[in-house]
């Protein structure tokens, strides 16, 4: 939803024309202006135990340090980054950030997670990366009249049937089925988690492969905390994929 504020004028009619005339989120190519422009690593909190290529679509500081709390050694990568620069740093899983804009537009990551999915890479994405997992699968995206903002929405893990209070910050969503298993190219995929307000999916995983994602913010700084669980999942994954 476009807004516009002004402390300089109270003329409604021409601030209406402004936000008018601002661009609309669909359609809206932003990983560009928003990722790293090179790579760079955060360093494992003592003994490296993986190594981990993030794909910065619009990254939060506050993703790598959880990772490297875990033991994991993590290159961050500009968002155009090639499936041969994700194997040049050896890395043992790949995640896919939160970022802006919409994710039709991201044909680029949708690729490179394809790539990584026909490779059987263990594969954890947030956000944006939960709409590049949706793509790369073969769901569609749409933009939502109201998007979920805050620190207070309840998303059902369907799995465990726990409902955690989770943070979340999209005007996007995956199109996909709630309900039941679904054929991919990659396999039988499911929506692991949904927002209980309005059934929008709040998360994926692949049944036969490596490969899962939310929609919320488990990384969120100031909390909920309830689902930072996730990365536990991720380094679970890599160890088995070992």
């Amino acid at each position: 939803m476009r807004v516009g504020i002004s402390t300089e004028t109270a003329d409604s009619a021409a601030l209406l024309q402004k936000v008018r005339l601002s661009p609309s989120m669909v359609g809206a190519d932003l990983t560009a202006a928003v990722s790293t422009a090179e790579p760079y690593v955060v360093p494992p909190v003592g003994k490296r135990r993986h190594t981990v290529a993030a794909i910065d679509l619009g990254i939060k500081a506050m993703t790598p340090r959880l990772m490297a709390e875990q033991g994991i050694e993590v290159h961050v990568l500009p968002a155009a980054s090639s499936i041969d620069d994700v194997l040049a740093v050896g890395a043992d899983g790949v995640f896919f950030s939160n970022g802006p804009g919409d994710p039709a537009t991201a044909d680029g990551p949708v690729a490179l997670m394809q790539r990584l999915l026909e490779e059987a890479v263990p594969v954890f994405g947030i956000c944006f990366g939960n709409q590049i997992l949706g793509r790369a699968l073969g769901f569609g995206t749409y933009k939502l009249k109201y998007g979920h903002r805050g620190v207070n929405q309840p998303a059902l893990d369907k799995a465990t049937g726990r409902v955690e209070i989770s943070a979340h910050n999209h005007g996007f969503a995956v199109d996909a089925p709630i309900d039941g298993p679904t054929s991919t190219p990659f396999g039988p995929a499911e929506v692991s988690h949904v927002c209980l307000n309005d059934n929008v999916v709040e998360g994926l995983r692949l049944l036969d492969a490596p490969a899962f994602s939310v929609q919320y913010h488990p990384e969120a700084a100031a909390g909920p905390h309830d689902s930072v669980y996730l990365f536990d999942r991720f380094v679970t994954m890599m160890e088995g994929g070992r």
